[in-house]
């Protein structure tokens, strides 16, 4: 499943080509995704402009506005890719393969949404840009990892509350967004922290730590084009390489990088975790 930092590296992409641009129609195809495609936007969107491009969590926020008054509409498009989905530009004249459920056309291209598994998400959130705050959808999700209140002091409140080990709760949305299986386990390495620990056991200084190492993880991961581990790919049909890059995931019975001991995989909610028993304490 797309990540925080694929879904950043999408979200990247896709703003400079639809900043500022009319929607000229919307095509809905398979309205049956994780929830059905509202099949107002035909009627509400052709003739928006795209003011913004955000992302929250794992979902992107496409903030569209035409006129004033009582004619007018604004609103925002929720988009989450589910575990397969792609957004991608195609030009406007090529024919959807078939598992292409939904085209935003502008003027002279079409971003185009394929899923096959349809697990993914498009919506309609209606008012200003602040107002999707409070979608059901978004009003659950925890905090931002990159932004400013993803402090020591905050994580360490939050685990101490907290006697699962770290790595599932780390990766526990209502608590912090975006981090998922391979940047939970490359952040507790990079901290040097044991999975299993739990997470109420870990001190305030190695909070500091973790976060330090949260950061530093996702922000290499949006440089090097997020993760190609299954089925995604970038809006141009690119892949990721963190993977490539990974200090213990997927690297189960190799050598640490750091320490030279062996890399360990131990199932945890259901999830592969790698560490190196060696170093993450």
């Amino acid at each position: 499943m797309p990540e925080l930092p694929e879904v950043e590296v999408c979200r990247m992409g896709i703003a400079p080509e639809l900043l500022g641009r009319e929607i000229r129609a919307v095509v809905i195809r398979a309205p049956r995704l994780r929830h059905e495609i509202p099949p107002a936007l035909r009627e509400l969107l052709p003739g928006c402009l795209i003011v913004d491009v955000r992302r929250r969590g794992k979902y992107l926020l496409i903030d569209c506005r035409r006129g004033n008054g009582k004619g007018g509409v604004e609103g925002t498009l929720i988009v989450h890719l589910g575990m397969s989905g792609n957004l991608r530009f195609v030009p406007s004249e090529l024919p959807p393969e078939k598992h292409d459920h939904f085209d935003l056309v502008l003027p002279d291209q079409i971003l185009r949404f394929a899923d096959p598994r349809r697990f993914g998400v498009i919506l309609w959130h209606p008012g200003p840009p602040a107002a999707v705050a409070a979608h059901p959808l978004i009003a659950v999700l925890g905090v931002e990892p990159l932004a400013g209140d993803f402090t020591a002091a905050w994580l360490h409140q939050a685990l101490a509350r907290r006697q699962a080990p770290v790595k599932p709760v780390l990766m526990d949305g209502h608590l912090v967004v975006g981090i998922g299986n391979i940047y939970a386990s490359e952040s507790l390495f990079r901290a040097g922290i044991s999975p299993l620990r739990a997470a109420s056991r870990i001190s305030r200084l190695r909070c500091g730590v973790l976060v330090d190492a949260v950061r530093e993880t996702l922000s290499a991961a949006i440089a090097a084009g997020g993760s190609s581990i299954r089925d995604y790919v970038h809006s141009d049909g690119g892949a990721g390489c963190f993977q490539i890059q990974a200090g213990v995931y997927d690297r189960a019975g190799q050598n640490c990088l750091r320490c030279g001991g062996t890399v360990r995989q131990i199932r945890q909610a259901g999830r592969s975790s790698y560490y190196c028993p060696g170093c993450q304490h």
